[in-house]
């Protein structure tokens, strides 16, 4: 679904990403790990489009993202990408269901129903929130409302940076469920930096970054 094809990404003098070369396959659950600095989220960012290659190409479903306008690619990880951060980025001024709903506002898309953004929000279990604003609710809450939210458009592929990096264990941990479960029983196509080795392990494919390298799995 995604070939990562020889990449290589500098910041000025420094090369952060050294000939990264891999596939993503659809129904894959790939966690990346490695020490900071190693350039997991660069990798990340690449792959959602986020941000370009010094060198080499991603290409989804054979396309290449460089090919692509700028207008071009924020459509294209608005319908088929899902992402979720660390920091849950929601709205202050809107409700979870709202939340939930923005990309769908975004892409202007023809099915503006409520329907799929409830029925997420009931699924990750914070239905009983969805007309909470986010300074109402926990951390976790938050951060399920943010993954309601990546799924509404039926994307593609869930990307995911740090997801429970800012949640005690018990959050954590329901994060983690989340997630297993989207993958195994719903067949969401998941790729997962973190720090933490609960998830990691969690992944049916499991890259380990050095140096702005893959090792070898």
């Amino acid at each position: 679904m995604i070939e990562l094809d020889n990449i290589h990404k500098s910041f000025g003098q420094t090369q952060v990403l050294k000939g990264i070369t891999a596939t993503i396959e659809r129904g894959d659950f790939i966690t990346i790990s490695g020490a900071s600095g190693a350039g997991k989220s660069t990798l990340l960012h690449l792959i959602a489009g986020l941000d370009s290659c010094s060198s080499g190409q991603v290409r989804f479903e054979g396309k290449p993202l460089d090919t692509l306008s700028k207008k071009e690619r924020n459509l294209w990880r608005n319908e088929r990408v899902g992402l979720v951060f660390q920091f849950h980025n929601l709205l202050p001024e809107l409700s979870a269901l709202d939340n939930t709903m923005v990309p769908r506002w975004i892409g202007k898309s023809k099915e503006n129903s409520s329907e799929r953004a409830e029925a997420l929000l009931e699924q990750l279990g914070v239905a009983h929130r969805s007309s909470h604003y986010p300074n109402q609710m926990s951390g976790g809450e938050q951060q399920r409302v943010a993954i309601a939210r990546a799924l509404v458009n039926e994307p593609a592929i869930l990307l995911a940076d740090e997801p429970t990096g800012n949640l005690d264990s018990a959050n954590a941990a329901a994060v983690h469920e989340i997630l297993k479960t989207l993958n195994e029983e719903h067949g969401q196509t998941i790729v997962v930096v973190t720090h933490n080795k609960e998830l990691a392990g969690l992944g049916k494919k499991r890259w380990v970054m050095q140096d702005g390298k893959l090792l070898d799995q």
